[in-house]
């Protein structure tokens, strides 16, 4: 990972609020594992764009779990970087979607934004004697337990949540299935199902550079191939749905935490393939019981292939 600049650590140090709002905006970017400020700016100025409670809640949800990270102390380098924010975007955006907009959501948000932050330093405890990171998985910890048990409380649930996750339909492929998927694999990261919202977020990562944005448009292209392939529904192919887990592990393996050669960027592909395939299995698993899949495939095929590669001598981890 990119080391924060020292002007950005010595205002989190001099404790100025502009320092803060920039170890914000690098949160948003976060998501996407990039902590250029330009791509966090365009990437929230995205979801702005797909409407203002989502824009709203994405930034409650970085601002709240960066606030507790500097409040508790956590390393100001590591809060420079963006790395105590983007759970909290990702569970603020997952609650209003699911549970709705109402007072109470906003009070789940920030609690929500809180545990993500107490998340991530638990599970960077456990996982760094195995050379892995956090990723999403705080996010999905704990927007899964809050929607999950959100029915059980009258204050709560305000009717049904979204259902983005139908398992059958038509499977013939059209170009304007082809190009709306590829942006909204994009998109459907940060939950949200809208065309121009991948587009503007796909500007921001190639901000970030060639490589970046070269594997985010190669992850969604693969997700797109892979589920028309194995016969997913054309629908769900279109709105992202199977291939948003596939644009981040292309993105984490061939543009982050390995080198750039060719046998990591094969590796790297062959990844969000196989996340893809991943994505209906757990979607599967967890219905019964009123789960979502969230990026799960994402973090589980990332932590498998990045905790095999000391075997392989061909892959090279980055640093």
């Amino acid at each position: 990972m990119p080391v924060a600049e020292p002007a950005i650590l010595q205002k989190l140090q001099k404790r100025e609020p502009s320092g803060f709002l920039l170890a914000s905006v690098r949160g948003v970017g976060q998501v996407d594992l990039q902590p250029l400020i330009w791509t966090g700016l365009f990437i929230l100025a995205a979801l702005w764009s797909a409407g203002w409670r989502v824009g709203l809640f994405a930034t409650l949800g970085t601002v709240v779990s960066t606030a507790t990270a500097y409040a508790l102390g956590v390393n100001r380098s590591n809060i420079a970087l963006g790395l105590q924010g983007y759970s909290g975007c990702l569970t603020g955006i997952a609650l209003v979607v699911f549970l709705g907009h109402h007072p109470a959501t906003y009070v789940l948000a920030v609690i929500g934004a809180i545990m993500a932050t107490l998340l991530t330093s638990t599970l960077t405890t456990l996982l760094s004697p195995y050379g892995l990171t956090a990723l999403t998985a705080p996010f999905c910890l704990v927007s899964g337990v809050m929607v999950i048990g959100a029915p059980s409380f009258e204050r709560i649930w305000h009717g049904a949540p979204k259902q983005v996750n139908p398992t059958s339909g038509d499977t013939g492929m059209s170009w304007h299935d082809l190009w709306h998927g590829f942006f909204t694999n994009v998109s459907q990261i940060f939950l949200v199902e809208e065309w121009y919202v991948g587009l503007i977020m796909l500007v921001g990562l190639a901000c970030a550079g060639v490589r970046v944005g070269l594997f985010a448009a190669g992850g969604s292209i693969v997700g797109i191939v892979a589920a028309w392939a194995l016969g997913a529904p054309t629908a769900q192919i279109a709105a992202g749905i199977y291939g948003y887990n596939a644009v981040l592990v292309a993105i984490a393996i061939g543009a982050v935490f390995l080198t750039p050669t060719v046998w990591n960027g094969v590796y790297a592909l062959v990844g969000a393939a196989a996340t893809t395939g991943l994505t209906a299995s757990l979607t599967s698993l967890f219905k019964p019981f009123g789960g979502h899949t969230f990026t799960w495939p994402f973090i589980l095929t990332t932590w498998t292939l990045m905790a095999a590669v000391p075997l392989f001598s061909r892959l090279r981890r980055t640093g």
